[in-house]
């Protein structure tokens, strides 16, 4: 006999990610949860556009954390800044971040997020992306360099925190879910669990 698949409400949920961003907004659903690094070479293949890195990278890091999880719902997601399709990764330290954002500056930066839930009870993977433009103000050498030395955005694609001193580098917004822009789609995410049978709304009693 093939055993019962687990009640989808007892899995646990866990965030493949130790990002304090995504954790923070993960925070915001109110449900319980785990966070884990997953082991995944984020090396872009040849050839590959970022819109399909993110959603390969997400499900890869998903499924990383499945080996751990066997029986849970594992967030992977992935982030990549591109200006004309070419990547900006995390600047490091403050002169990679003072060469983006003076690239950045006065343009157009499309945050292309991948989102994977993966139930590794049954092995079912929904996989998505959010994109989200950011269109840059004309700034200075001098606000450059203020806004690097404030908030020191070294370990964040793009070079800047949208929920902090970042907003003022932008002229425009555009995107579908906000959240997307810091790291994780919540709007997305929310959908994907209610099709795995959790409402973030009305939590199981």
């Amino acid at each position: 006999m093939t055993p019962a698949a687990p009640d989808v409400t007892s899995l646990p949920l866990v965030l493949a990610s130790t990002s304090p961003y995504r954790r923070e907004l993960l925070q915001r659903l109110g449900l319980p949860f785990q966070t884990l690094a997953p082991e995944v070479d984020e090396s872009r293949l040849p050839g590959e556009r970022p819109q399909a890195l993110v959603q390969r990278l997400a499900e890869a890091k998903a499924r990383a954390a499945a080996a751990v999880f066997p029986a849970a719902l594992i967030i992977g997601s992935d982030q990549v800044a591109c200006v004309d399709d070419q990547i900006l990764g995390k600047p490091g330290n403050r002169e990679g971040a003072i060469a983006q954002l003076s690239r950045a500056a006065g343009q157009a930066v499309v945050f292309e997020t991948g989102l994977c839930l993966l139930n590794s009870a049954s092995g079912h993977a929904q996989v998505g992306r959010e994109p989200f433009r950011v269109e840059f103000r004309p700034l200075s050498p001098a606000q450059i360099a203020g806004y690097v030395d404030r908030e020191r955005p070294f370990n964040c694609a793009g070079s800047f925190k949208s929920e902090g001193l970042g907003i003022a580098l932008f002229r425009r917004l555009t995107g579908d879910d906000p959240s997307a822009l810091v790291g994780l789609p919540l709007i997305r995410l929310v959908a994907m669990l209610a099709a795995e049978g959790i409402e973030v709304l009305v939590p199981p009693v």
